[in-house]
């Protein structure tokens, strides 16, 4: 349990270390005409997120979860390359990059690095890592909840994605 609440602490730095970023490039984009679009579901993105990095531990230590080597460790290595696939498309994207949807009139769409192959890569690791991370202890509810609920609101997000990125240059 004690290794498993370090690799939840090392999530959740990951993503105050997003969210660093995000807040930068938010203010970039802003500076240069950046619109926002969705606004409305972010808060419930977050509130996801959230609930992921808490009901996972949570269910884990209220339920008695094991550790079991067979699918926790092929589930780490899910957690490590969604990381890994995460930060390549926040590489890729540099200052366009945001954990809101903002676009700034005047550039391209990016297509190179992960985006040459998927439209929403980062979703991609978002989907993994929702699943994955729970899975490492054995916290089959949360990986099932976070899904669903990151289904839902995944269904939302591109689409108004979609529809915002449709504005940018070809």
């Amino acid at each position: 349990m004690a290794a498993y609440l370090v690799l939840i602490g090392l999530v959740v730095l990951e993503r105050l270390a997003e969210l660093a970023v995000a807040r930068r490039n938010l203010a970039w984009s802003r500076a240069r005409g950046g619109v926002e679009h969705g606004r409305g579901h972010y808060p419930l993105i977050v509130a996801a997120h959230v609930a992921l990095l808490v009901a996972a531990p949570a269910e884990v230590w209220l339920l008695g979860r094991p550790f079991v080597p067979a699918l926790g460790w092929p589930m780490l290595a899910a957690v490590l390359l969604a990381q890994g696939l995460r930060w390549w498309c926040i590489a890729t994207l540099g200052r366009q990059w945001n954990t809101r949807v903002v676009v700034v009139p005047g550039l391209a769409r990016v297509t190179g690095g992960p985006y040459r192959w998927l439209r929403h890569p980062n979703y991609l690791a978002v989907v993994v890592e929702g699943f994955a991370l729970p899975l490492v202890h054995s916290a089959w509810i949360t990986a099932l909840a976070f899904t669903a609920a990151n289904a839902a609101l995944l269904a939302v997000r591109t689409r108004v994605e979609d529809r915002a990125l449709a504005s940018l240059s070809p």
